[in-house]
């Protein structure tokens, strides 16, 4: 089993920054990729970015270049760096672990919401 804590969320002017962070607990070592997602008011849930075991990193068009992923592997989190923001951006931003065995099901936490406003 693996938890998913995520925390930055928060209420920010357009063009300005937040940081989002997932902390990671339990069989960490399950884990093959680590995603972003988002979902405003009335959408589908959307991916953001993707970071794998290895390193490489993956963007939605409409965040390539404001946003970035990255991990601190010493303390079993993921971040989400998000610049430039705009009002589209806001939503509720929800982690993603996703597991090297297709046998077991993708884990979720629990989501934080960004609100891009002025």
């Amino acid at each position: 089993q693996v938890q998913l804590v995520e925390s930055g969320g928060g209420l920010v002017q357009p063009g300005g920054s937040l940081r989002l962070s997932c902390a990671a607990s339990g069989t960490i070592f399950s884990i093959n990729a680590m995603l972003w997602h988002r979902q405003a008011p009335g959408k589908q849930r959307e991916w953001v970015a993707t970071i794998n075991r290895g390193g490489s990193t993956n963007y939605a068009d409409s965040v390539k270049g404001r946003f970035t992923i990255s991990r601190d592997n010493a303390k079993n989190t993921v971040y989400l760096q998000m610049n430039s923001l705009k009002p589209e951006d806001s939503a509720v931003y929800y982690c993603n672990a996703v597991p090297f065995s297709t046998l077991i099901d993708d884990y979720w936490g629990q989501g934080t919401q960004v609100t891009v406003s002025s």
